[in-house]
C-alpha cells in the first residue's frame, strides 16, 4: 500500500502525516485492490476512521460467474475491514521527534536525512531536447537524481513522497517502493547513470536494511517508518509482497554478488500463505495482529496483482489453475459494469473451466480492468514483456489499453495530452483515482494526467515518446528531478509532488524503452518466471 500515492492494498500506518488511500474493491469474493484514495489526516483520531481499504459486499455468496446471471448484482462500497482501523504507532519515532519538540519541530531534521533536495522548482522547457531519445535520456537521468535525493541518507529506503512547495516529507516506506526502487537502481546502471560498483554498494545498503526489518511468515509488513524503522502496518499484502520479490529477482539476475541475499528474501516468501484454495485466489493480505487473511480476494484478471499471481505459480506455491479463476468479463447481467461484455463464452485450460470474452469502444476491443487506469494495465510491463511472451492475451491488451487512453483523452476529452491513472490531486492535497471509465468494469473518473501514465504506454505505443515531451512543453509540470506527479490538462494546475513509486516507474519505463527491455529480460530469464510463462501464454483474448 502507498500514501500519496501508491496502489492498491490495505494496511493502517500511525501518524497524523500519513497520507491514506482507500480502495474500490469489486464485488464479494470479486474484490479488486485499485490505487486508492489517500487523506491527509490531522489528527489521529481522523486517521483511524480513514484507514483500511474501502470494501464492499454482496447480496449473493457465490463466488463463481456462472452464464449470463450476475452473481454479484448489489455493489456497495465504503466499508472497511474492521482489521483495518487498528493504528499501528512508530513509537521510537514519536519519541525522537518529541525530543526535537515535536512533529512539526522535527521536519528539518527528516528533511536532513535526505541525500538532496531541488534548487529550483521548475525548468525552463525550451532548454529540454527535442522529442526523442535525446528528451528521453535528459527525463531518466533528472528522474533518477530525484531518486536518488529522496532516499533516507542512513538506512538507504526511499520515503514515499516529498512536497516540494512547503517542503513537507512523508518519511514512511511501502514493499512495493522498496521493490520499485532497486529495480530503477538497476535501471540507472543500465543507463550509465550509476556504475556497476556504485549501484551494488546501494543496493547492498538497502538489503541490509531490509534483512533487519521485522517479518512475519518470510513476508514484510506493508509499511516501515524510514527514520526508526518501525513497522507502521498490521498487515500483509499480497501484492505489494509481490512487488518487492519482483525487485530482488532483477536484483540477483544483475549483480551475482547480491545473489544470495535475495535468494533468502525470495525463498523464505511462500506465497501459499495468501492462497484460498477453495476460491483458487490469492486474498488480498493477512492481519498479523488478528491473525486472520483479509475477508477479500484478487479476482479481476487484468489488474497489477496479476503480476504476483505469474510470481506464485511460478514458484509452485500455488496451481497454474489458480490464472483461470481470475474473471476476464462479468456477465452481461451484472448492469453495474461501465459496458456490455462480448464474446463471453465457456474456455478451459490447465483443467479450469472459465469465461472469457471482451469490451469494445472506437473499435477496439480489450479485456477490462477495474478501474480503466493505465497502472492496472501496464505496470506488469515493467518487468515483464506481456508483447512477447503472451502476444494473443495480455500482449494485444495492453497495446488496446493504450490507444483507448490515448484516443479517448484527445477524442472524447479533449485533451492535448494523455495517461489516466490514479495520482495526486492537482487542485489541493490528496490523491485521486483517474482513469478512462470503459476501459474499466466499473471505471474511475477522467481527471488529472499523471506522468508516469504516459511512461508506462511507452512498452506498447510508439506516440507515449512524444506525449511526454508535450506535458513538459505545455504545463508547469517539469523540476529538477523530472515531472511532478500530475497536472490538470484544463485548468494547468499542476500537483508539485514527487510520490517515489511513480517516479520509480518513469525510470524503469524508459529504461527498457532505450535499452532494449533489459529489465524485461532479466526477469523473464529467471527460473521462476520460466516455470509460468507456458501459463499465461496458452490463451487467445479474442478468439
Amino acid at each position: 500500500m502507498r500514501t500519496l500515492a501508491s496502489r492498491p492494498r490495505q494496511g493502517n500506518v500511525g501518524g497524523p502525516n500519513h497520507v491514506h488511500r482507500r480502495s474500490l474493491y469489486e464485488p464479494a469474493s470479486f474484490c479488486q485492490g485499485a490505487r486508492v484514495h489517500p487523506r491527509w489526516a490531522s489528527k489521529l483520531a481522523v486517521l483511524v476512521g480513514l484507514l483500511g481499504a474501502v470494501a464492499c459486499t454482496s447480496t449473493s455468496h457465490h463466488v463463481e460467474p456462472t452464464g449470463d446471471r450476475c452473481e454479484h448484482d448489489d455493489l456497495v462500497g465504503g466499508m472497511v475491514e474492521p482489521a483495518a482501523q487498528e493504528v499501528v504507532v512508530a513509537v521510537h519515532k514519536k519519541a525522537w521527534e518529541a525530543a526535537l519538540g515535536g512533529e512539526e519541530a522535527a521536519r528539518p531534521a527528516v528533511r536532513a536525512r535526505l541525500t538532496g533536495w531541488p534548487h529550483r522548482l521548475l525548468i525552463d522547457p525550451s532548454t529540454l531536447p527535442p522529442p526523442g531519445r535525446a528528451f528521453l535520456e535528459r527525463l531518466a537521468r533528472d528522474t533518477w537524481h530525484g531518486i536518488a535525493a529522496f532516499t533516507d541518507r542512513e538506512h538507504a529506503l526511499p520515503v514515499d513522497h516529498v512536497r516540494i512547495v512547503d517542503e513537507v516529507v512523508g518519511d514512511y516506506t511501502n514493499v512495493t517502493t522498496i521493490g520499485l526502487h532497486l529495480i530503477a537502481t538497476v535501471a540507472a546502471h543500465d543507463l550509465g547513470l550509476l556504475t556497476a560498483d556504485d549501484a551494488v554498494a546501494a543496493l547492498a545498503r538497502t538489503l541490509a536494511t531490509l534483512e533487519g526489518l521485522e517479518r512475519h511468515a518470510g513476508f514484510f509488513f506493508n509499511y516501515y517508518d524510514t527514520t526508526s524503522l518501525e513497522r507502521t502496518s498490521n498487515f500483509i499484502s499480497f501484492v505489494d509482497s509481490s512487488w518487492l520479490t519482483t525487485g530482488l529477482m532483477i536484483v540477483r539476475a544483475t549483480f551475482p554478488t547480491l545473489r544470495p541475499t535475495c535468494d533468502r528474501l525470495i525463498d523464505g516468501a511462500d506465497y501459499a500463505f495468501f492462497y484460498d484454495p477453495a476460491l483458487g485466489r490469492m486474498s488480498h493480505g493477512f492481519y498479523v495482529h488478528r491473525g486472520e487473511r483479509s475477508r477479500y480476494h484478487y479476482g479481476v484478471l487484468y489488474a497489477e496483482s496479476r503480476l504476483g499471481s505469474l510470481i506464485a505459480i511460478g514458484k509452485g506455491d500455488v496451481p497454474p489453475s489458480h490464472w483461470f479463476r481470475m474473471v476476464r468479463t462479468f456477465p452481461a447481467a451484472c448492469r453495474w459494469q461501465a459496458e456490455r461484455p462480448q464474446g463471453r463464452e465457456r474456455k478451459s485450460a490447465f483443467g479450469q473451466v472459465y469465461f472469457g470474452g471482451h469490451y469494445e469502444w472506437g473499435g477496439v476491443r480489450y479485456v477490462p480492468s477495474w478501474g480503466g487506469s493505465m497502472f492496472e494495465a501496464l505496470m506488469p510491463t515493467l518487468v515483464f514483456d506481456e508483447t512477447r511472451h503472451a502476444p494473443a492475451s495480455l500482449g494485444a491488451n495492453g497495446r488496446a489499453h493504450a490507444e483507448v487512453q490515448r484516443r479517448f483523452a484527445v477524442e472524447r476529452l479533449g485533451y492535448p495530452v494523455w495517461g489516466l491513472s490514479p495520482a495526486s490531486r492537482p487542485a489541493g492535497d490528496g490523491y485521486g483515482e483517474y482513469g478512462v471509465r470503459p476501459l474499466g468494469s466499473l471505471g474511475y473518473p477522467a481527471g488529472a494526467v499523471t506522468p508516469h501514465a504516459a511512461a508506462l504506454a511507452l512498452a506498447v505505443d510508439a506516440a507515449a515518446a512524444a506525449n511526454l515531451r508535450t506535458l513538459a512543453t505545455r504545463y508547469p509540470s517539469y523540476g529538477e528531478y523530472g515531472f511532478y506527479d500530475s497536472l490538470d490538462p484544463l485548468s494547468g494546475r499542476v500537483a508539485y509532488r514527487y510520490l517515489a513509486l511513480d517516479q520509480a516507474m518513469t525510470l524503469i519505463a524508459i529504461a527498457n524503452h532505450l535499452r532494449g527491455g533489459r529489465i524485461q529480460k532479466r526477469f523473464a530469464a529467471d527460473p521462476i518466471v520460466a516455470r509460468a510463462v507456458s501459463v499465461v501464454a496458452v490463451e487467445r483474448f479474442f478468439e
